[in-house]
């Protein structure tokens, strides 16, 4: 089943832009919007003087690391379960 994309209009920094996405995706895409205009609005007091650009691009790298931490994140909290598992299994193993 293929959805049908849905336009929206979308404002990062002080720029207007239509986008179209599928509709069960809109909640997440506000969402993300809203961190980043409040990420913006964070940025733009703590270094002023700078343009809209420089704060965008300041997000952005903001943003991948925080993705790149979560990722990591994930990876140990999988490894971590994998252990307990194990551990688990030779407990078990002792017990009977």
């Amino acid at each position: 089943m293929t959805d049908t994309l849905i336009p929206i209009n979308i404002v990062i920094g002080d720029r207007t832009y239509r986008i179209k996405i599928a509709p069960q995706d809109e909640g997440q895409v506000r969402a993300t919007l809203k961190l980043v205009n409040e990420k913006i609005l964070t940025f733009k007091t703590e270094f002023a003087g700078k343009d809209m650009q420089d704060y965008i691009a300041m997000v952005l790298i903001w943003l991948a690391t925080e993705q790149q931490r979560d990722v990591k994140d994930a990876v140990q909290l999988y490894q971590f379960e994998n252990t307990i598992a194990k551990l688990n299994a030779q407990i078990d193993k002792l017990l009977t």
